[in-house]
């Protein structure tokens, strides 16, 4: 019987679909261009290919483009009679995904993957940071993950793909002595691998290391392809340090060039994630508010999300929202967000809403009203979901805040629980207070 890359059994007698599909695969755990080609091929070769229609759903839905993955989950569906316990199991699981069952599919992850561990395409919806479990709206999901990775690590041994991910769990849980070795054993075996270079560059992030970001990113990137899916958020990455060094007109020219909505190569959440966050921590570092960036960033943002749903790009969209002034627009999402809540299908609780307080406080000058807003969710942001560099939005707020409350003994407090390098944290006035 043919296999796929993990040696788990595949349900087509085509050996050009099973090479399309873990084609396929590849890119897509990869972050190349070239998954949605790599199924097409595949189900092309074999019609009746159940696992390359789920994959090519799953591809679609994480693009946006939720009319035609649910068009390729049913097909998937109409083909898997038949299907072994493993592939039966994994259809089903992405057809949750595909039909928003979040919650369901979360509960059923940890029974497939004891069974079939070696199911990378499952285990790669919630391998990363921003994946199943980072956006579940839970607390301690960060250790969650780790403990999911760790448990895994005898069946993935030395694979450059899987150590990608270990090492940055390690490094977002704070143990940076641990992920060092794994995320450099990963870019030896593969040094074209985007997850590598991403966990590389938080890394650097969390070490407080932008000169160090700055080299490697710089390096990396010219390698890896314009329209690949992570070029714009490395890109970002990149941006940070560059703001953290003090190179503003190298920062501003990625923003325009890289990542702003219209050249931004990820999908439509990473358009809105990362273009607000850099935006706003380039005043908050004390640059001059770029009025047209952001207007062009409310606008899409309110067209791609019409509606509340997802914890951390609605802590992007309210922070666009309250910079733009639309302050009925933001009572709007934050009642949305309140109702899903109340149904038990936002279960990041108050923290978006607390937070959308926070930045509105913030732009009326009301200090005192941000830190109130912000400072009892402090100890929670990993509830919204993202990496802690992307939180670290929401903290420099609250620092910039307490520094605006002549409140820099507080900041100092805060700052010494979280991160080495806080000397060089990018926010004005800070350098002073400490």
């Amino acid at each position: 019987m043919l296999t796929d890359r993990y040696e788990l059994p595949l349900s087509t007698a085509s050996s050009a679909a099973r090479d399309a599909y873990v084609e396929g695969c590849a890119a897509k755990l990869t972050m190349y261009p070239g998954a949605l080609e790599g199924f097409d091929r595949a189900v092309a070769a074999d019609p009746g290919f159940a696992l390359a229609h789920a994959a090519k759903a799953h591809l679609l839905l994480e693009r946006g483009d939720a009319a035609a993955a649910h068009a390729s989950m049913a097909t998937a569906n109409s083909v898997a009679a038949g299907l072994s316990a493993r592939e039966a199991s994994h259809v089903a699981f992405f057809g949750l995904l595909v039909a928003g069952g979040s919650e369901a599919a979360l509960a059923a992850l940890p029974a497939h993957l004891k069974a079939w561990p070696r199911d990378a395409v499952v285990l790669g919806t919630a391998a990363f940071t921003n994946g199943l479990i980072g956006s579940s709206g839970r607390a301690g999901q960060k250790r969650t993950l780790l403990e999911l990775l760790d448990g895994l690590a005898p069946h993935y041994g030395d694979d450059w793909w899987y150590t990608a991910h270990h090492g940055m769990a390690l490094s977002e849980n704070g143990q940076r002595d641990a992920a060092r070795p794994k995320i450099d054993r990963s870019l030896a075996q593969n040094p074209r691998n985007p997850w590598a270079a991403h966990a590389r560059a938080h890394f650097c992030y969390e070490e407080g290391d932008p000169n160090a970001a700055r080299a490697f990113l710089a390096s990396w990137l010219t390698g890896y392809p314009r329209n690949g899916a992570l070029y714009s958020h490395l890109s970002w990455h990149l941006a940070l340090g560059e703001l953290e060094a003090g190179d503003t007109a190298a920062a501003s020219r990625l923003f325009r060039e890289a990542f702003a909505p219209d050249v931004h190569s990820g999908p439509p959440r990473g358009k809105v994630n990362d273009a607000v966050s850099f935006l706003w921590r380039w005043e908050l570092a004390g640059h001059p508010r770029d009025s047209e960036a952001w207007r062009m960033m409310h606008e899409f943002a309110i067209s791609a999300f019409p509606r509340a749903g997802s914890a951390f790009s609605d802590l992007h969209i309210a922070l666009a929202q309250a910079v733009a002034g639309d302050d009925a627009a933001l009572a709007t999402r934050t009642r949305q967000i309140g109702e899903l809540a109340r149904e038990g299908r936002y279960p990041s609780g108050p923290c978006v809403p607390a937070a959308a307080r926070g930045f509105a406080a913030f732009e009326r000058r009301d200090f005192t009203a941000a830190i109130a807003a912000l400072e009892p969710i402090a100890g929670e942001l990993e509830r919204i979901g993202g990496s802690r560099a992307q939180l670290d939005l929401v903290e420099f707020t609250l620092l910039k805040a307490y520094l605006g409350a002549d409140r820099a003994d507080v900041a100092r407090r805060m700052l010494s629980l979280r991160r080495r390098g806080a000397a060089d944290i990018p926010v004005a006035g800070w350098a002073g207070a400490h």
